[in-house]
């Protein structure tokens, strides 16, 4: 549910733009999407995850710089400025001694300290990719590319390297 939650401002950019192919139209809806995701989170008295008020703050600059200088490469910059974020955020983490992913998924899952600090090692270097490879798919190809990419060969690459890293950790999950 976290997950579909966290799309949602994905989804009604990538339905905007599809109904419109208008950027600036889809970018409207995306801030909003965002805005409401946290109004509604604060009005049930939830906390807001780090990472939310991150995108939020992203969405907000790089979705207002787009639309008021009328220039979509802000927004086509959000990703990656994210993307750098979070691998920057788990590869400094794991520089102090702090490992971002053991953080997240340590009570679910037991792994060797070596493991840990390669699955963080791991998801940093995607992140940091990804945002190398969302700057070249928005300045090497057409915005309607960009915005296809940024909707399903985000989520797909995503997809395939999570489940990459499950079956690699599959070894180290004990059965009851």
């Amino acid at each position: 549910m976290k997950f579909l939650s966290d799309l949602f401002p994905v989804l009604l950019f990538f339905a905007a733009y599809s109904f419109s192919r208008n950027i600036y139209l889809a970018t409207t809806a995306a801030i909003v999407a965002t805005a409401l995701q946290i109004g509604w989170a604060l009005a049930r008295r939830r906390k807001v995850d780090p990472m939310q008020w991150v995108g939020f703050g992203l969405i907000v600059v790089l979705g207002g710089a787009t639309l008021l200088l009328h220039d979509k490469h802000f927004i086509m910059w959000k990703p990656t400025a994210l993307y750098w974020i979070m691998g920057g955020g788990l590869l400094i983490g794991q520089m102090l001694g702090k490992n971002g992913i053991r953080a997240m998924v340590g009570k679910q899952i037991e792994l060797p300290e070596t493991v840990w600090r390669k699955l963080s090692y791991a998801w940093s270097t995607f992140f940091l990719l990804m945002g190398a490879l969302n700057l070249f798919v928005a300045y090497s190809f057409s915005e309607a590319v960009w915005v296809n990419f940024k909707m399903f060969g985000v989520l797909g690459l995503l997809v395939v390297f999570a489940i990459a890293q499950s079956l690699a950790l599959s070894r180290y999950i004990k059965e009851d």
